[in-house]
């Protein structure tokens, strides 16, 4: 959730200060392969944190589209768009996949917390007949 929080946060930040990072010493931030690893790397976080708790906790499928719709939008916004269209939909995506690890977290800890019919098998109560 904080970094894609981070990634929304650098997405928006960096083409306003284009001309400065370099004068920072902090140019790498704008090299194209820095941003597909950043882009990568949240790939594989997200996927492996929010798939592993669908399948071993909630079974909800909202964070898994929110989280697919994000990465669709940051991937459309550096392939396809340029400019300002980039600078608005890039970190919009961000903020959706964080938006997807926060519900991703709620729903974990909700499952933890309270008994629902989506954890009946994992919340057995004495005298309860399961499958």
């Amino acid at each position: 959730m904080t970094a894609s929080t981070l990634c929304a946060l650098h997405c928006a930040i960096v083409p306003l200060l284009l001309t400065f990072l370099p004068l920072a010493g902090l140019g790498f931030l704008t090299n194209p392969l820095f941003e597909w690893g950043m882009i990568a790397l949240a790939l594989l976080l997200g996927v492996s944190s929010i798939f592993m708790a669908y399948f071993r906790t909630h079974r909800r499928a909202l964070p898994l589209l929110l989280l697919l719709v994000g990465f669709a939008l940051i991937i459309l916004g550096h392939v396809y768009l340029h400019l300002w269209a980039e600078a608005i939909v890039v970190p919009a995506g961000g903020l959706i996949i964080a938006l997807a690890h926060f519900l991703n977290y709620k729903f974990v800890e909700k499952c933890n917390t309270e008994p629902h019919f989506f954890h009946l098998k994992h919340n057995r109560r004495p005298g309860h007949i399961h499958d």
